[in-house]
């Protein structure tokens, strides 16, 4: 599997911490926002080629980050997956509607995650 440049916007530390982990074990590069705003700016500067994406962040939620993904011309093609508590299936029609490509609930099982980042690296023009 290739290495690719990930973006993980997620607000818990410890969660954070675990999934940079994983992620940086499987050889490939990530850089984290501990919220949307953070993210944002992340998107625009470092250019990441996958981004994990929590829904409940501080300044700017994840609906919105995913909607101004899809809306801007040089991301709308990003991967997104959405690892978040938001269990509830009118948040998951919703996330998978504005165009997210996988939903994952926490908590997660760390084979899964990286699973379903695997399958997600696999679509990735390199």
């Amino acid at each position: 599997m290739a290495a690719h440049k990930i973006l993980l916007m997620e607000d818990d530390e410890m969660t954070a911490e675990l999934i940079e982990f994983l992620l940086k074990r499987q050889g490939h590069e990530v850089k984290t926002a501990i919220d949307g705003a953070e993210g944002e700016k992340l998107l625009s500067e470092w250019q990441p080629q996958l981004v994990v994406l929590d829904v409940l962040m501080p300044f700017v939620d994840g609906f919105t980050v995913l909607k101004n993904i899809r809306n801007n011309a040089v991301t709308k093609d990003l991967p997104v997956l959405m690892l978040t508590a938001k269990t509830g299936e009118r948040d998951i029609v919703q996330a998978l509607d504005m165009g997210a490509n996988d939903y994952l609930v926490k908590p997660f099982q760390p084979a899964e995650l990286l699973a379903r980042i695997n399958r997600l690296s696999r679509e990735i023009k390199s």
